[in-house]
């Protein structure tokens, strides 16, 4: 299941932008949040985790970048692939194995 992408990319960054810019209008960042969440359309909650990623991408914070994020996912991916392509790769080998041993039997 995938995520619906109601904003674009720009609301994104316009709208974390705005919270970096009128964090000190309000008393916490938080409150800067909800504001600017109200305004564009979007949850504090989701806006939160824009600033959060944001922050990451920038170096700001510790933890993965979406860059960092998207490789994962690219690996993780290649790897299930991987593994299925194996498995099918053992089953034909025994299967053709079988079919060895079935054809020298009958000789």
């Amino acid at each position: 299941m995938r995520k619906s992408t109601k904003f674009s990319p720009e609301v994104r960054e316009r709208a974390v932008r705005l919270v970096f810019e009128h964090r000190s209008e309000h008393e916490s960042e938080w409150a800067a949040m909800v504001s600017i969440a109200g305004k564009i359309g979007c949850t504090a909650q989701t806006l939160h985790t824009w600033v959060r990623q944001h922050e990451r991408d920038t170096g700001q914070r510790d933890g993965l970048t979406t860059a960092e994020q998207q490789r994962i996912k690219a690996l993780e991916r290649e790897v299930r692939e991987l593994r299925k392509a194996n498995e099918i790769l053992k089953l034909a080998s025994a299967f053709f194995a079988q079919a060895e041993l079935d054809r020298r039997l009958k000789s």
